[in-house]
């Protein structure tokens, strides 16, 4: 069965219609590109992942990567994929030319990488993690440190991990118990395990940097007291060969639903005499420090959800159109041959859903993306200090709502299989199973929530909040004076919708002033989905808005491409953003029922 990843068209939509992407192009670190350079880019993406990353996909999660004799064993056909990714340079493709990269935007290398996901999240966990990894050390190491690191990592002889969580504290960091030994000269040795490590061992490299949360002794208590250490599997020799192997041993593998094709390892540290590792960062700023890499692979779990989504979405449409079975409602002549189901209203229902949650997702993605490649090129000092505002207060419901919205897609699309579905001979069970993991990993949905609440929108006053509302009533006002009716009234709803959030805002944080935090926090879920909506509503408006403008009366794709957008703009609006009242009422009376159920009652 070929892949099918993404609608190109909407991919391009995106990037060039709602987002500007060949704008940035005016840019000094971008110059050398153009939108040519950028869609031969995207192409090479495509190719690449088609050939070399989706013929595997089941294979790889039929036959997980297994722990033998000490060491992982995974089917040669992920190597085989992983070199050709790093032959074709997209480690490197968003760093500097002096490191060797391309110095694409953000918002294009993360429309790339989302394809890979697409085709086998398994395999492009491995580079996707080292990506991040390289990032954070060209941010925080020290010169010493990406001399000796950045070449390797981008090169794609060593690949990068993280490794925050331990068995007995998965996001409660501040229990977290490994060690660091400061030695004589300037090192140090961990001690401690390290639990839930994706891509912590296997053979698909000469190296594994591990970018390791510990604690020094004598520091502060619980995350103040975290210093962050990068730890390698192998030690350097002082020309850059591999030296002799570190104290870092593989525990066992933990057996996954889904996501299988990326390990994930139980992570001994100094079994033996300590395991080496040098600081990165100041000492005890470990956590701040390790978010330039959280925040990014946040985003990309956001990314990944969508992309698994979508893919799941394609194959249901195309098995709708393909599959034939029943006859309309009002034709009951039994001789009459049966019609697609595409024909069924509800096949269409499931189908709509998922295409709004889809390209909704996607399109938060990567107006996320966008907002990252402002924070580090834009023009002023405002357009990037706003960028990082709206990055602190979006980067919770980029990687919570594709989550669990985009997984809600892939159930759909399993239902649209029928019993098919449910079996191993159609992808849509597996992608379902991939994207289970999205609303655990990288901090949990629930965490997201309470960053959400607790942290961001009254950061800096409120900045970051105001910021994103002043956005969001643009957009309404644009609506609300449009020529359609339709978006008219979509424009009001989304007023009233922002005006709820906001009022939402001021009691929660008015309520937190006056010592009742933990009611707030216990509504922390809800409003996350409401805010989340709200900003979702606010992108298919958006776009919605460009199509009204672009349609055409002549029948054919492009039309058919615009009204397809229009349509499920509207389902959006009429079947999803409804939900935003019911939330708002919880909200409002500061609803206690979860807080004031008791453990004994369960």
């Amino acid at each position: 069965m070929q892949a099918r990843l993404i609608d190109r068209r909407d991919l391009d939509f995106l990037l060039y219609d709602v987002l500007d992407c060949e704008a940035l192009t005016s840019r000094e670190r971008f110059r050398e590109h153009s939108r040519d350079t950028f869609d031969a880019v995207i192409d090479a993406a495509h190719t690449l992942a088609v050939e070399q990353f989706a013929p595997h996909a089941k294979a790889v999660d039929e036959h997980e990567p297994r722990f033998v004799d000490g060491r992982v064993e995974i089917i040669p056909e992920v190597k085989a994929a992983l070199d050709a990714f790093r032959d074709s340079g997209f480690l490197a493709a968003g760093f500097d030319a002096s490191l060797g990269g391309m110095q694409l935007p953000i918002t294009i290398t993360q429309a790339c990488f989302g394809l890979f996901t697409a085709a086998n999240v398994g395999t492009a966990g491995y580079p996707f993690l080292t990506i991040a990894n390289a990032h954070l050390i060209a941010a925080c190491g020290t010169d010493a440190q990406r001399a000796t690191w950045l070449p390797h990592l981008l090169s794609g002889r060593f690949f990068g991990t993280m490794c925050l969580s331990e068995p007995h504290a998965g996001s409660g960091l501040a229990d977290i118990r490994t060690r660091a030994e400061p030695q004589p000269d300037g090192s140090y040795r961990l001690f401690g395990q390290k639990m839930w490590i994706s891509a912590g061992d296997h053979e698909l490299a000469e190296n594994i940097v591990h970018l390791v949360l510990a604690k020094i002794p004598g520091g502060p208590p619980g995350t103040r007291g975290i210093s962050l250490f990068l730890v390698p599997k192998w030690r350097l020799t002082p020309d850059g060969a591999i030296g002799e192997r570190n104290d870092v041993a593989l525990v066992g593998l933990n057996h996954k639903m889904g996501y299988r094709g990326t390990t994930n390892c139980v992570l001994g540290f100094g079994e033996r005499d300590g395991a080496w590792g040098e600081l990165v960062g100041a000492p005890h700023q470990g956590l701040a420090v390790m978010f330039h890499m959280m925040n990014e692979a946040r985003i990309g779990v956001g990314l990944g959800a969508t992309m698994l989504g979508y893919s799941g979405y394609l194959h249901a449409l195309a098995y709708a159109r393909d599959r034939a079975q029943g006859r309309p409602i009002g034709d009951r002549d039994p001789t009459r041959p049966p019609v697609k189901i595409v024909e069924h209203p509800d096949v269409r229902r499931m189908l709509l859903a998922q295409k709004a949650y889809v390209e909704g997702a996607l399109a938060l993605c990567l107006f996320a993306a966008r907002l990252v490649d402002d924070l580090g090129t834009a023009d002023t000092d405002k357009a990037r200090n706003d960028a990082r505002l709206l990055l602190e207060v979006l980067t919770p419901i980029v990687k919570a709502w594709p989550s669990q919205w985009c997984l809600a897609a892939n159930d759909l699309a399993i239902q649209v299989h029928g019993g098919y579905g449910y079996t191993r001979e159609y992808p849509v069970e597996r992608l379902y199973r991939d994207n289970r993991l999205n609303p655990i990993h990288e901090g949990t949905n629930g965490i997201q929530a309470l960053d959400l609440l607790g942290r961001k929108v009254g950061m800096e006053d409120g900045a970051a909040m105001q910021k994103l509302a002043m956005l969001i009533d643009l957009t309404a006002r644009e609506a609300r004076a449009s020529d359609s009716a339709e978006l008219r009234a979509h424009g009001q709803a989304l007023t009233d919708h922002l005006a709820n959030v906001m009022e939402v805002v001021r009691n929660l944080l008015c309520a937190t002033d006056r010592g009742h935090a933990e009611i707030a926090l216990a509504n922390a879920h809800v409003f996350l989905e409401l805010a989340g909506h709200v900003v979702v509503g606010w992108l298919w408006l958006k776009q919605a808005l460009i199509c009204v403008k672009q349609v055409g009366t002549e029948p054919g794709p492009q039309r058919d491409f615009h009204m397809g957008k229009l349509q499920a703009c509207a389902w959006f609006f009429r079947w999803e953003m409804p939900k935003c009242t019911h939330w708002h009422r919880l909200l409002d009376t500061l609803d206690t029922t979860c807080l004031d159920m008791q453990d004994a009652w369960f």
